[in-house]
């Protein structure tokens, strides 16, 4: 069963599947966790799949799901992407499987996208360049940019401040330099036809990312990570007049409840009739679920 617009009420662009349903947590990934729970003041337990299409089909919003592969960068074991198309296939009334591979594989990475493309259903790709310590310019990424490009899917760039790594010695080893918008931006150029997320306000760059969703047609923003509260007053600015058709809402769950985002979003400045395009319009355009 194919998504129903009329039937939901959001797309949330932007959930984490953090465990597999048949492995257990990985350890390295643990102390992530640990110190991300803690930023957040979120809950450390993290909810598998069934448990994650539970609590959106109960709100009546849909959601793209997926994991990030740090392999290389991390040393930790991501979460099958087979794992979360297969279980999106089984509940396409309100999942939409989202894939991550670790830029470092580069051809193959990139055989792997075909593949969960072509024969999996895979509608998107998440990269996490902080995680997975790579400059998302690098030339080694461009064999998967050129199959996301292809399809013309989108792709979700974490970029500012992370969560992950945040208060650990040394950062975890993560280097935020990998998070600045701009680094995107020769992405953007190189590859028009695959549609870029450029995920969370980028603080402490955002107007970086303000200024390459004005200036680029295939450059768009979700608005997750942080609760509409706390939004830079420039996002809530440019949201209800020349990006309100570039912004999109995402919450990143776990970390973040999309209902606490939702009554947040609420009180934090959108114009009536703008909140319900970044709701769902949006999403349901770059996501090719309506023209």
């Amino acid at each position: 069963m194919a998504i129903d617009l009329d039937a939901i009420k959001a797309i949330d662009v932007h959930v984490h599947a953090e465990v597999s349903c048949h492995d257990p947590e990985d350890p390295v990934m643990a102390r992530f966790f640990d110190a991300a729970s803690a930023y957040f003041k979120a809950p450390r337990e993290r909810p598998r799949m069934p448990e994650i299409a539970e609590i959106y089909r109960e709100k009546g919003i849909a959601f793209c799901l997926f994991t990030v592969d740090c392999e290389s960068h991390v040393g930790a074991k991501r979460v099958s992407n087979y794992e979360i198309a297969k279980f999106a296939a089984r509940n396409a009334d309100i999942c939409i499987p989202f894939a991550s591979i670790d830029p470092h594989k580069g051809r193959m990475g990139a055989r792997e996208a075909r593949d969960l493309v072509e024969n999996c259903g895979v509608r998107g790709f998440k990269f996490h360049n902080i995680m997975q310590g790579i400059d998302p310019g690098d030339r080694v990424a461009w064999p998967i940019y050129e199959v996301i490009a292809e399809f013309g899917l989108p792709a979700i760039f974490h970029t500012g401040h992370s969560g992950m790594g945040t208060a650990m010695k040394g950062g975890g080893g993560m280097r935020l330099k990998y998070g600045q918008p701009i680094l995107v931006d020769d992405v953007a150029v190189d590859f028009p036809d695959m549609k870029i997320i450029l995920a969370h306000p980028s603080w402490p760059w955002t107007d970086e990312s303000l200024s390459m969703a004005l200036h680029k047609d295939n450059v768009f923003i979700d608005l997750s990570g942080w609760s509409p509260k706390y939004f830079p007053k420039q996002i809530i600015q440019y949201a209800n007049t020349q990006l309100r058709h570039k912004m999109l809402f995402g919450s990143d769950f776990p970390l973040i409840d999309p209902g606490k985002w939702i009554a947040a979003a609420q009180e934090a400045g959108f114009r009536d009739d703008v909140l319900p395009i970044i709701m769902k319009d949006n999403a349901a355009r770059v996501l090719g679920l309506t023209v």
